[in-house]
C-alpha cells in the first residue's frame, strides 16, 4: 500500500511539472543558499588558519610598547637586543628557537630594475620560526652571521620583480644593492603567497649584524620571534616569557609591561571562531527561505486538494481509508520538498565550487550540512503538507463527488 501511495504521489508531481517546479523553487533556493553559505564559511575559516599558520609554527611575536600588536611602540620605549633572544632560548623551557628581528623599508636595485621592499635582519633561526623553505641556494653560515657579511636571501616577489622569469634559480648568485651597499644573493625562499600581513614573499633577509651596521646603524631590534616546541602549552610559557622580559627590562612590580606578546595561535582561533559565528548567522538567515518554500508547498497543496476533490471523493467512496488519503497527500508534499532539497544540493555544490575559486578560498565539502539540509527540506514538506493532507482526508465522500 505504501508503494502504491508513493507512486501516486510521483505521478501527481509528473502530471504538473511546471507547477511542481515553481512549488519547490523556494526549497531549492533555501537549501542552496544554506549550503553555499556554510561551505564558503568553512573555506574562509580554513584559509584564515592556513594564512596564520604560515606566519610560523606555534609562534609568539614580542614587540616593545604597551599597545596591541601592529600599533607600534610608544616614544621612548626601549627596544630589544640580540641578547634578549639568546636569554629566552636558554632560560625558558619549551622554547624551540628564538630569533631577534630587525627591519627597515628600503629600495633595492638589481639588473637595471628597482623595487621598494622590506629588508629583515636576523639569524638562521628566523627561517625556522617562520616555516620558511628554500627554493634554491642556502642560508647564512656562521662566519657570515658573525661578521655581518654582504649576503642576502630574497623572497620570490623580489626575485621576480628584479630578475624576472619563472620561479627557479634565476637571480641566485647575482648582486643586489640594498640602500648604499651591495650583497650577493645566496638563497631564494620558496613562495608563501599572501598572508595575514600582506605579501610574505616581498622580503630581503640579511644577517642581523649586516642590517645593524649598514642599514639601521643601531644594535637594537624591534621584534623577538619565539617558536614554541610541539605540544607546549602557550599559557605558562608566555607567563615565563613575560617574567623574564620584565626582569631584563628592570621593571618593578608597579610598572606596566612596556612590551606586548602576540600569539599567532590565539589569533587563528579567534578569527576562526568569528568566521564560524558569521557563517552560522548567514546560514540561519538563508534558512528563512526554507520556511517561505514550505508555505509555498502548503499553498499549492491546498489548491491541489481543491482541484482533485472529486478524485478524493471517489477514492473514499470505493473504500479508501482516511489515513490512506492523508498519507497520499503527505507523501506528495514530502516528495516535492525532498526533490527541491536534491536540486538545491546540486546547485549549491556547483555554486560553492565556483565561488570558492573566485574568492580564493579552499572548497570544503561538508557532508553533514548537505544531509541536514536534505532532511530538513523533507521535514518542511511533512510539516507544511500535513494541513492540506488532513483537509483532503476529512472530505465528505458525497459532498466531494458533487463538487464541480
Amino acid at each position: 500500500m505504501l508503494y502504491s501511495v508513493f507512486m501516486l504521489a510521483i505521478h501527481s508531481v509528473q502530471r504538473n511539472i511546471l507547477r511542481s517546479f515553481l512549488t519547490i523553487l523556494g526549497i531549492v533556493i533555501g537549501v542552496s543558499a544554506v549550503i553555499t553559505m556554510v561551505t564558503l564559511g568553512n573555506g574562509a575559516t580554513q584559509a584564515i588558519k592556513t594564512q596564520i599558520s604560515s606566519l610560523g609554527t606555534n609562534l609568539l611575536m614580542v614587540r616593545p610598547g604597551q599597545r596591541s600588536f601592529g600599533g607600534g611602540g610608544g616614544g621612548g620605549v626601549p627596544q630589544f637586543t640580540e641578547a634578549d633572544a639568546a636569554a629566552i632560548a636558554a632560560q625558558i623551557g619549551g622554547v624551540a628557537v628564538a630569533a631577534p628581528q630587525g627591519s627597515a623599508s628600503v629600495t633595492v636595485v638589481a639588473n637595471g630594475r628597482n623595487w621598494a621592499t622590506g629588508v629583515t635582519g636576523s639569524s638562521n633561526d628566523w627561517f625556522i620560526t617562520g616555516n620558511w623553505k628554500l627554493a634554491s641556494g642556502r642560508v647564512f653560515d656562521a662566519d657570515e652571521l658573525g661578521a655581518g657579511s654582504a649576503v642576502c636571501v630574497i623572497g620570490e616577489t623580489v626575485r621576480r620583480e628584479l630578475f624576472g622569469g619563472a620561479a627557479g634559480q634565476l637571480g641566485l648568485g647575482e648582486q643586489l644593492r640594498v640602500k648604499q651597499f651591495s650583497c650577493e644573493v645566496i638563497g631564494i625562499l620558496a613562495s608563501k603567497g599572501q598572508g595575514g600581513m600582506g605579501d610574505q614573499d616581498d622580503v630581503v633577509v640579511v644577517p642581523l649584524h649586516t642590517l645593524q651596521r649598514r642599514v639601521t646603524g643601531s644594535r637594537k631590534v624591534n621584534t623577538l620571534l619565539v617558536s614554541m616546541g610541539d605540544g607546549v602549552d602557550s599559557a605558562p610559557l608566555k607567563a615565563s616569557l613575560r617574567q623574564l622580559l620584565r626582569e631584563r627590562r628592570k621593571l618593578s612590580e608597579n610598572d606596566d609591561d612596556n612590551f606586548n606578546i602576540f600569539d599567532t595561535q590565539q589569533l587563528a582561533e579567534t578569527l576562526s571562531s568569528t568566521t564560524q559565528v558569521l557563517t552560522t548567522l548567514l546560514g540561519a538567515v538563508a534558512a528563512v527561505s526554507l520556511l517561505v518554500g514550505g508555505i509555498g508547498i502548503m499553498n499549492i497543496m491546498l489548491v491541489s486538494v481543491t482541484e482533485r476533490t472529486r478524485e478524493i471523493g471517489l477514492r473514499l467512496a470505493v473504500g479508501a481509508l482516511e489515513r490512506e488519503v492523508l498519507l497520499q497527500f503527505l507523501i506528495e508534499a514530502v516528495v516535492l520538498s525532498a526533490l527541491g532539497g536534491v536540486v538545491g544540493i546540486l546547485i549549491a555544490t556547483l555554486a560553492s565550487f565556483g565561488l570558492a575559486s573566485v574568492m580564493g578560498v579552499p572548497y570544503e565539502f561538508d557532508p553533514v550540512i548537505n544531509l541536514i539540509s536534505l532532511l530538513f527540506s523533507a521535514a518542511i514538506g511533512m510539516v507544511f503538507g500535513y494541513f492540506p493532507a488532513r483537509r483532503a482526508a476529512q472530505l465528505d465522500p458525497i459532498e466531494a463527488l458533487r463538487h464541480e
